[in-house]
């Protein structure tokens, strides 16, 4: 993927001002000059080509020359809730949620959490999310919230798959109210909860249970958060935990090969 740059506000005419990081960086790093082309994108799914046209010590003026529809999503909408590792790991977990096309990440405040969010910690995420998303090539943000857990469960739709990652599960496709209400068409859409290194309280537990969630077990070793969030953010996007109606095959539970050690 070429190098691309993200602009913080909508790309809506022809005319665009960089300045700050990503000015210093086409400055003083890539060398850029005038009739030099670079790829932007703003956030809302579109992808822009521009062209420099004047070069100043801190800013750059340049001209958008063509405006693509590149949609690089998932088919399925994902709201990962995951109650935050220390340190570097949350910026891997970010990074590849944002891979596998997660849709929205939620920080989750938890009983047992080791981390507690706050408005300091969603604005590094969302940081990463950017740095991630010019990688991969992603031209939606996945979304950066935080939650505490009752609130989390409340919020989520009930026509929606929904998960938590706990040893003992045995959620079954067939048994969510998706398989039955959610109209072949539209997008497949999971919620799914991975807690913090000592696990979700039984307390925890048992108010998902009785909001409708289904308890997911991931195998018989105990996984680190972010190993475990990774697993389900892939078993989403390739569909092994999606109901037969919306893929058009016929296995009606999850592929256990998969989440099975």
């Amino acid at each position: 993927m070429a190098d691309r740059y993200f602009v913080d506000k909508p790309i809506t005419g022809t005319d665009v001002t960089l300045s700050g990081a990503v000015a210093h960086h086409l400055l003083h790093v890539m060398r850029a000059r005038a009739g030099t082309e670079i790829t932007l994108f703003d956030g809302s799914g579109a992808e822009f080509t521009g062209r420099i046209q004047q070069v100043a010590r801190d800013r750059l003026e340049l001209t958008i020359v063509e405006r693509r529809e590149v949609d690089r999503e998932s088919s399925v909408q994902f709201t990962l809730g995951v109650a935050l590792p220390k340190g570097d790991r949350q910026r891997w977990l970010l990074e590849k949620a944002v891979e596998m096309g997660v849709t929205s990440f939620v920080a989750i405040d938890t009983a047992r959490a080791v981390v507690r969010p706050n408005d300091g910690t969603i604005e590094r995420l969302r940081r990463t999310v950017i740095e991630a998303s010019k990688q991969c090539g992603r031209n939606r943000l996945m979304d950066v919230s935080i939650a505490a857990w009752p609130d989390f469960l409340r919020v989520a739709p009930a026509a929606a798959m929904r998960l938590i990652a706990h040893p003992g599960g045995s959620a079954n496709r067939s048994a969510s109210p998706v398989a039955t209400q959610a109209p072949v068409s539209e997008r497949p859409t999971i919620w799914a909860a991975v807690g913090p290194e000592g696990g979700f309280t039984d307390a925890e537990v048992a108010a998902a249970i009785e909001l409708g969630w289904q308890p997911l077990d991931l195998g018989s070793r105990i996984l680190r958060i972010e190993t475990a969030a990774l697993v389900i953010a892939v078993l989403a996007s390739f569909g092994q935990l999606v109901p037969s109606a919306w893929l058009q095959h016929d296995s009606m539970v999850i592929e256990r090969n998969l989440a099975d050690q």
